[in-house]
């Protein structure tokens, strides 16, 4: 097991054991909270990279967007109700016909693409991650914190427990950069790919609730309809 694992063992397996210790065993000292996604996405290592895959592998961004514009071109010759989509027996149909090689070699391109650009992230990420063990080890040994748990796996946990940003400050302070091109054999971690999962979604949720946000305000700043004069 790693070290960053050894810190951040599974919540449910650190609070089982505690409920079948006897009182006398249980650990004494303070309890705290880190949420690793969060941490990750503050880190200015991590923004650095995250915003650096789109110069880095700009050649496989333009070239993805041209195969999935060549894709869509392809199915659009199969939607036959003009409704922008293909439904199942219109994909069907398409199946059949001699466009499926052709299809299936842009799918193979464009998956092998962004394989590339997410590949340039999670590379990211998952050096971010052998980094953050060691620097939440320097954390908790300054603030004398015993257990640290992701506040997922807690019914409750005040607000001063959370170190998220305690943990991000003294990461910053240590690891200024990574990269985001992996070598050639690399492979990624199981750890770094959920993780990375983790920040997409998140980053996905903030982008919609942003849009949702500016929806309001946009409609918001719209002068009220004048009212028509009453009639005599």
């Amino acid at each position: 097991m790693t070290r960053f694992a050894k810190i951040l063992a599974p919540a449910g397996i650190m609070m089982a054991a505690a409920v079948a210790m006897p009182a006398q065993a249980q650990v004494e000292g303070k309890i705290a909270t880190v949420d690793i996604p969060r941490a990750v996405i503050g880190t200015t290592a991590f923004q650095t990279a995250y915003s650096q895959v789109d110069t880095t592998y700009a050649q496989q961004i333009d070239l993805r967007r041209v195969k999935a514009q060549e894709r869509q071109a392809l199915l659009a010759k199969y939607d036959k109700n003009g409704d922008k989509q293909v439904d199942d027996a219109e994909l069907a149909l398409m199946k059949k016909s001699l466009d499926l090689p052709k299809m299936e070699s842009l799918e193979k391109e464009i998956q092998g693409l962004t394989g590339q650009i997410d590949g340039g992230r999670v590379f990211a990420t998952e050096q971010v991650l052998q980094q953050f063990g060691a620097v939440l080890e320097d954390v908790t040994k300054a603030q004398q914190i015993k257990i640290v748990l992701e506040p997922g796996s807690l019914l409750f946990a005040p607000v001063e427990a959370d170190i998220t940003a305690a943990v991000v400050t003294a990461f910053n302070a240590k690891v200024p950069a990574v990269g985001v091109v992996p070598p050639a054999d690399w492979q990624p971690t199981q750890e770094a790919v959920t993780i990375y999962q983790q920040i997409q979604q998140r980053l996905i949720a903030a982008q919609y609730l942003q849009q949702q946000q500016q929806a309001a305000q946009a409609q918001q700043a719209q002068p009220a309809a004048a009212t028509p004069p009453a009639g005599r």
